[in-house]
């Protein structure tokens, strides 16, 4: 078999049909190749039990423990059985719990100084940790010559706790392991031998060998130092030819013109610029003036005025003869920036129209939603060139759309377009145009290497001034439930004070099987699921919690709803009336979490705050405490106190620091790919880096790659590298870092 092909080979050849359907479905494993690239999450020693007391909640979990205690309950007057099993290690204990016909075999299995693997979820029942229905594996036999067998083979040695899933447990995956690990010497390197020598790497296929049957922990060490730079390494030397590729491409350079619309619009500001502003500005500026195309990412808190530094950099490109296109990722978003930038503009706004200044040129706005007639004037403004700014959806990027001469791309929120809308919009200029690309959502610096790898950074991070402070609070509304009605009170208080309150929840509601007469066995099942665990039930919706308040806690005040499913002159009409003040309470989806910008609005209350990520919490806090008096934020949640989802709430109320909720957000999430997340529906190549922990790693590895891509942009003579590369670079992966 020769070195490539043994990775290629399909699981189900060496592992049969059923485990490979598994792999393949729940856990992404297609090829040998993925298979010796999901390694262990950690590892156990023989004889060293797991802390039982510290065991995640809601996690699926794998622990090594002995049996204390065994027995089994009736219940419902004796037709129901219960086993209940208490294992120990030392540090705590855990109950495991077994019904009906599923107590047999533990029962005559799990006996008293038994010791075992278990897996399973942990929940908790009478404030106990349990699992329910574990899978186990015992450790020991009641032959003889089986236990001493059982027992060499485990002692002295490290048991590696894979990464499974309900259907498949680790110790099941580890047997998997070993009938592919012979493959694991056909693995082609990819680090040039002069990098390996000289940083001390063991070989790729000794790595492996270490990663998944470590003799000792050394032999861990050693693995992960190796892996962890083999998957910085590959990727930024991707990111790398990614840029040198763009510094060969042509650009039309956008130089300030003295006595242009970016002066004036400088002289008529009522206010200074912030240092970061000016220094983000001067970047932007300098990357605008080279022939070749500026591919730079702004990220900046809520609030630390992107769009303005994003107004500036069109303005520019303009003065120089070309167009700006803006991107938003919703019509809401794209409407507020078209009245923001023309209200910031006034007369400069206006070009070519009575009242509009000389130098001035016409902003327009184009949307998926817009009237016939009006579509056609925007189309016409941006093939004549006589609108010099263009804000929009991705209505922008339909064929018909065509420019005049396409200078410079802002992409708002990068995260909401897909690689392929980003690319479209560029192909329509003469020559590659610029790229700028805002991001609310601060990242971390080795994320943004990752992620980003390919554009370069700009950061604003100071507030302007003005800004008011927002609190916020966690309010557990099922420990306490007057904690809930105390928070609708001080929504009343700010709107009798004249401000005005957002209410945000994850769901829109009137869905198909909730409507009455459908689905009612479904309906009443859930609610009796829910009734019993709160996790269970649907999110609290919009439709259902306005009714709500309009009747109850809010009851006399003006409620308004906002969701996507509205007609978009309906969402127009109720921002417009808000951002008016003739609203006091807005319930809403997250479509009001990018861009709205109501500085009156100073309290918001977020429903079910256990369902959003930290980043969207952070995003939606930022549409409070936008004007002179201070915000409020209040975290809504049932989550039980000891979980995850509660400690989630209870960081992001203790910082307003974006960058530090990011790294906060990132340290829960770092079983996800890196890439993954950044464009959803690409396979993960990141196993064993965590761009949280290994900054290190990845600055050192991107310092290798530039100097690699600059000797050798083809790598004709790294043909191993290369290899790697095309497998790493699949289809999507291959687009995403390309058009990025």
């Amino acid at each position: 078999m020769d070195r490539v092909s043994s990775f290629d080979e399909p699981l189900k050849k060496l592992l049969g049909g059923a485990t490979a359907k598994v792999m393949a479905e729940h856990l992404d494993l297609h090829t040998v190749g993925d298979l010796l690239h999901h390694y262990p999450r950690r590892y156990e020693e023989r004889g060293k039990l797991t802390a039982l007391a510290d065991l995640p909640l809601d996690e699926h979990v794998t622990v090594l423990a002995q049996v204390a205690d065994a027995r089994i309950l009736m219940f419902n007057n004796g037709r129901g059985k219960r086993l209940e099993v208490t294992l120990t290690d030392g540090s705590g204990r855990l109950q495991l719990v077994f019904f009906g016909h599923g107590v047999h075999k533990p029962h005559k299995e799990l006996l008293p100084g038994r010791q075992a693997m278990f897996a399973g979820k942990v929940s908790v029942f009478n404030r106990k940790m349990q699992l329910a229905h574990p899978t186990y594996q015992l450790l020991d036999a009641s032959d003889a010559d089986e236990a001493t067998e059982a027992v060499d083979a485990f002692a002295g040695r490290l048991l590696p706790i894979y990464p499974a899933c309900k259907q498949l447990d680790s110790w099941r995956i580890a047997k998997a392991v070993d009938a592919v690990l012979p493959s694991a010497r056909d693995a082609v390197d990819p680090l040039p031998v002069s990098l390996r020598e000289g940083r001390g790497f063991t070989s790729l296929p000794e790595a492996l060998l270490k990663a998944h049957r470590p003799q000792t922990k050394a032999d861990v060490e050693d693995a992960r130092a190796r892996l962890k730079w083999d998957e910085a390494f590959v990727l930024q030397v991707a990111l790398a030819r990614r840029r040198y590729a763009d510094t060969q491409l042509p650009a039309v350079a956008r130089r300030p013109v003295a006595d242009g619309l970016l002066d004036a619009f400088d002289a008529k500001l009522p206010f200074t610029l912030t240092e970061g502003q000016e220094k983000v500005s001067k970047e932007i500026f300098d990357d605008l003036a080279t022939e070749h195309p500026m591919h730079r990412l702004l990220q900046g808190e809520v609030g630390s005025g992107k769009t303005m530094v994003a107004l500036r950099a069109m303005l520019t490109a303009v003065d120089a003869g070309g167009q700006a296109a803006m991107l938003a990722p919703t019509e809401v978003l794209a409407q507020q920036h078209h009245r923001s930038i023309t209200e910031m503009m006034g007369e400069l706004a206006e070009g070519g129209m009575l009242g509009g200044s000389d130098r001035g040129t016409k902003v327009v706005l184009l949307t998926g939603s817009m009237g016939m007639a009006a579509r056609r004037q925007a189309l016409l403004d941006l093939v004549t060139g006589e609108a010099g700014i263009v804000i929009g959806t991705h209505a922008l990027i339909e064929d018909k759309v065509q420019f005049h001469d396409l200078g410079l791309v802002v992409v708002d929120e990068q995260h909401r377009f897909g690689v392929e809308q980003r690319d479209a919009l560029r192909s329509k200029g003469k020559q590659p145009p610029h790229l700028l690309v805002m991001t609310a959502t601060p990242i971390p610096r080795t994320v943004a290497m990752t992620v980003f790898g390919d554009l370069e950074t700009s950061v604003l991070d100071q507030l302007p001034a003005g800004r008011s402070p927002i609190a916020s609070h966690v309010v557990p509304a099922k420990d306490k439930p007057h904690f809930l009605s105390r928070a609708w009170e001080r929504v009343r208080e700010e709107v009798e004070n004249g401000h005005q309150a957002y209410v945000v929840c994850p769901r829109i509601g009137d869905d198909a099987e909730e409507a009455e007469g459908k689905g009612g066995k479904k309906a009443k099942a859930k609610k009796q699921a829910a009734d019993e665990d709160p996790e269970k039930r649907p999110p609290l919706a919009v439709l259902e919690i306005a009714d709500e308040l309009r009747k109850g806690a809010l009851a006399g005040l003006g409620v308004e709803v906002l969701h996507g499913r509205m007609h978009p002159d309906e969402k127009d009409d109720v921002m417009r009336r808000f951002a008016a003040g003739d609203v006091d309470v807005l319930v809403a989806t997250t479509v009001i979490e990018v861009g709205v910008n109501v500085p009156n609005a100073t309290a918001m209350v977020i429903m079910d705050a256990d369902r959003f990520g930290v980043s969207q919490l952070h995003q939606l806090r930022g549409r409070v405490g936008r004007g002179s008096a201070p915000g409020l934020c209040l975290l809504v949640s049932e989550a039980h106190e000891a979980s995850p989802a509660r400690a989630r709430l209870s960081a992001v109320a203790a910082t307003l620091d974006g960058f530090e909720l990011s790294r906060i957000d990132l340290e829960q999430r770092r079983e996800g790919d890196v890439l993954g997340q950044a464009q959803s529906g690409v396979r993960s190549s990141l196993r064993m880096l965590t761009v949280i922990d290994d900054e290190e790693v990845i600055v050192a590895a991107r310092e290798e790659a530039v100097a690699i891509v600059a000797a050798d942009p083809e790598l004709e003579h790294l043909p191993e590298l290369r290899t790697v590369l095309a497998a790493l670079l699949d289809k999507e992966r291959e687009e995403y870092l390309d058009k990025g």
